[in-house]
């Protein structure tokens, strides 16, 4: 292990400065008046959970998973993701007291890095979790809440797309030979390898009416123009069904333009059963968010209820948003020891009005001039004998 220098940061980590700390705050602001206005209420959760409840019960792989040994032996975990805490908290408590519950959130999540190649260790999620409701009206009401939220930060330029766990490995399994051609597959789509799911369909093997309809697939089911488009590829069952009748709400509501289904579409989230959808918009090379209906976790916590739920990255929603400005009404209020108690009364009478005043003594600095151009507006009180 090489020497840590002083100013080193562990691997991932970033620090967070002043102006884009405001900016932050902005997008939390933001977004919590959105969400409390659709009727979820804010939770919070530990940052450290136990291991073998939400770290084992977590989609997120375990190398990813920073754990910590407790003074009693167990093994912890920092949270990975908030799906899985407020499943735990939901199934526990909250919905004995109500049900469907509706909950948000925005906090911080940990996910362990094996080399630094700019993506970060912790960050932010902002997102909605809807418990308890099986219903695809559920479905339709986290994806408009989403697009609701995308729009609130002035994104123009975005795209939600949907598909659906059940329909893709419908199509997996009844055009391969085994379980494994189709796990290998699915792994592709999860890192959107299509030209290696090409290559591996054609090292399979396959009889060729199977090899040419999955070919065909890929071709096609990345930005069909109609769930109807779908169905020469998969027998009709209760999955197709759902997402035309999802399909039809969002239309119905308005949601169209911002909506295209990809029924390639699959996530290393493995708790999503149903419905799953991803946020792009233009300025992130990532995706600004991803969910989908997640009923088994639910399970895993002994609860046999539905639920729904969306998480957006607030580092990509920043990227993808409009450049946010800062009302600087910061004002100075320089004093001299001598005239501290008028330049007090001047600083608290500021304050009554809204403004953000720092209130700095002559004594404590050495470069008056350099601190004085940091703000709009400046009030001295100078020594009388200057």
């Amino acid at each position: 292990m090489s020497a840590i220098k002083m100013f080193e940061k562990p691997l991932g980590m970033r620090d967070t400065f002043p102006n884009i700390y405001e900016k932050l705050e902005q997008i939390r602001s933001t977004g919590r008046e959105l969400l409390r206005g659709r009727g979820y209420e804010f939770i919070k959760t530990p940052s450290v959970e136990y291991y073998d409840t939400v770290g084992k019960a977590s989609a997120i792989s375990d190398a990813r998973l920073f754990k910590l040994v407790d003074n009693q032996g167990n093994t912890l975990v920092l949270r990975p993701d908030m799906t899985t805490p407020i499943a735990r908290i939901a199934t526990s408590k909250l919905l004995k007291e109500k049900i469907p519950q509706r909950l948000a959130y925005f906090a911080n999540v940990f996910r362990a890095q094996q080399r630094e190649g700019g993506r970060p260790a912790e960050f932010d999620q902002m997102g909605i979790e809807l418990i308890g409701d099986s219903s695809v009206f559920a479905d339709a009401e986290v994806i408009m809440t989403a697009i609701d939220l995308v729009k609130a930060y002035n994104i123009e330029d975005f795209k939600v797309t949907i598909g659906h766990a059940g329909v893709l490995s419908c199509i997996l399994k009844d055009y391969t030979e085994s379980e494994q051609q189709a796990k290998a597959l699915n792994e592709l789509l999860v890192k959107r390898n299509y030209v290696g799911f090409e290559e591996a369909v054609l090292a399979f093997d396959l009889p060729k009416t199977k090899s040419d309809a999955l070919l065909a697939y890929i071709e096609e089911a990345i930005s069909l123009p109609s769930i109807e488009a779908i169905e020469k590829y998969v027998r009709k069952n209760e999955a197709l069904e759902y997402m035309r009748n999802l399909s039809r709400i969002l239309d119905a509501a308005g949601y169209e333009p911002y909506i295209a289904f990809d029924f390639t579409l699959s996530s290393h989230m493995s708790y999503y059963t149903g419905m799953l959808f991803e946020v792009f918009a233009s300025g992130s090379g990532f995706p600004l968010g991803n969910g989908g209906r997640y009923d088994g976790l639910l399970e895993h916590f002994g609860s046999q209820v539905g639920a729904t739920g969306f998480g957006l990255r607030v580092d990509r929603v920043f990227e993808a948003m409009p450049k946010i400005e800062i009302d600087n009404n910061d004002v100075l209020v320089l004093f001299s020891a001598e005239r501290f108690s008028e330049a007090m009364t001047l600083a608290q009478l500021l304050r009554e009005q809204g403004k953000q005043v720092t209130f700095q003594a002559y004594e404590g600095i050495e470069n008056v001039n350099a601190l004085k151009a940091q703000f709009k507006l400046v009030n001295e009180f100078k020594s009388k004998e200057a």
